[in-house]
């Protein structure tokens, strides 16, 4: 299967995206493109101070050109985020427009803003990514901070996606190796949607796994080349990067993109951290929640489940109180005091369902390990690709510490209602080990 075929074949499972095309110079095809999607319709061009003279400005002259009704809105801030206010200004410019459609020239912030300001209008847009930074551009949802909370809104995706690798190729090399870790994250993610799928409370949905499971490996094979910037290797990191967003369209969840791995950077971003004055990236900081989870995962297939054993570890599982008391602890002087409280009472399981949940691992253990050696890379392997893109493969390097870091674990058990291996570690009692081999003496992340 050819490249374009394997783009229509991803683009058939696509519930809200019409329209992917990627190569170089694509971007030129952008007044055509919103004509056919979007006919009699005003052009919004939504950018910043670096990506409007990257592509906004040619895609304003080529829409004006064309002779397409457009305007543009260009966002001042050298930093900014995607917070609720900036929703707001968005959605003060189609407010006053009830003709116009948002065309997002920018990273993964400009296309949130954009994607979740349209939905609530009742629109769609379409999008021209100007880097492989994350894989948002083609996910259902949009991640914005909402009252001090990093919070996933459900919205549709772009109608459209114009991905002209000339422009992505050239975008800073810090932003495509943000990229890269936002989809190798998807490796230990999937092994955690095997959990849920094998205790029953998230199955897995083929059609979405598929997608890209199947080619993720393969999309992640040139960490060279994509630290060299070509074209070709970029354009197979963006390609994986807009099937994860396809996949999360199928489920109509981030379940098939985000698991633990993005919690650790959801608490970063909860409690504003920054390093050297600044806010990481999203890539950045879910780097180390990636190796953090193929450090977690090397330690728990070293062990043997198959002699498990589940009376005492039912007999042990506290009550729904004892977990809400344990979360109103955690979490006592987070920003959300209570946000523990809600999600582990969602996903909450009594002890017989513990037990079967148990029962499952244990008597399948020897082929489950090998399943999930199958798909989650060794931690030094990860490290390695990291290390040769130029993502983080340290928390030193996002300025958080060990110690900070291991700090981190509760909350992101608790955080969220997805099961996740910290869930499994819970119910075998295997938790503490676990934390004990990844930063007790000798662990990857010794403290």
């Amino acid at each position: 299967m050819d490249n374009q075929e394997r783009i229509l074949k991803a683009l058939a499972i696509a519930t809200d995206t019409k329209v992917f095309e990627m190569g170089s110079g694509v971007a030129g095809r952008a007044p055509v493109v919103f004509r056919e999607c979007f006919p009699g319709k005003t052009a919004m061009i939504v950018a910043d101070v670096h990506t409007w003279p990257v592509l906004g400005a040619q895609v304003f002259a080529e829409f004006a050109a064309a002779g397409i009704p457009v305007d543009k809105d260009i966002i001042q801030e050298e930093e900014f985020h995607a917070e609720w206010a900036y929703v707001e200004r968005v959605d003060a410019l189609l407010d006053a427009r009830p003709d116009a459609i948002l065309v997002s020239v920018g990273s993964g912030v400009i296309n949130d803003l954009c994607k979740l300001s349209s939905h609530r209008h009742g629109r769609s847009y379409l999008t021209l990514p100007t880097a492989a930074s994350v894989d948002g551009y083609s996910s259902f949802g949009a991640s914005i901070t909402y009252k001090g909370l990093k919070q996933t809104f459900e919205c549709p995706a772009p109608t459209a996606i114009l991905a002209d690798i000339d422009v992505i190729a050239a975008a800073p090399k810090w932003m495509t190796a943000a990229g890269y870790a936002d989809l190798a994250a998807k490796v230990p993610c999937g092994a955690e949607w095997m959990i849920a799928d094998l205790f029953g409370t998230e199955p897995i949905q083929p059609v979405a796994w598929h997608v890209l499971q199947d080619v993720l490996d393969e999309m992640l094979s040139d960490p060279e080349g994509v630290a060299a910037g070509k074209p070709e290797a970029i354009a197979l990191l963006f390609e994986g990067l807009t099937y994860s967003g396809f996949a999360m369209q199928a489920a109509r969840s981030s379940r098939p993109a985000s698991c633990t791995d993005h919690l650790f950077s959801h608490y970063l971003d909860m409690t504003e951290h920054r390093y050297k004055g600044n806010l990481q990236s999203h890539g950045f900081q879910v780097a180390i929640g990636t190796l953090t989870m193929c450090a977690f995962f090397d330690a728990f297939l070293e062990m043997d489940l198959s002699g498990l054993d589940i009376d005492a570890c039912a007999a042990a599982w506290p009550s729904l109180e004892e977990e809400q008391a344990r979360a109103r602890k955690v979490f006592a002087n987070f920003v959300d005091p209570e946000l523990g409280v809600r999600e582990i009472t969602k996903k909450y399981g009594d002890r017989e369902t513990v037990r079967e949940q148990l029962r499952r691992v244990r008597d399948a253990w020897p082929e489950l390990r090998e399943k999930y050696r199958a798909q989650v890379w060794p931690f030094e392997k990860m490290q390695r690709c990291f290390a040769i893109v130029g993502a983080p493969t340290d928390p030193a390097d996002i300025g958080v510490s060990r110690r900070m870091l291991r700090d981190m674990v509760p909350f992101t058990q608790l955080m969220r209602y997805r099961i996740n291996l910290l869930d499994l570690a819970k119910r075998a009692r295997i938790y503490d080990t676990l934390v004990e081999k990844v930063f007790g003496p000798g662990g990857v992340w010794e403290v």
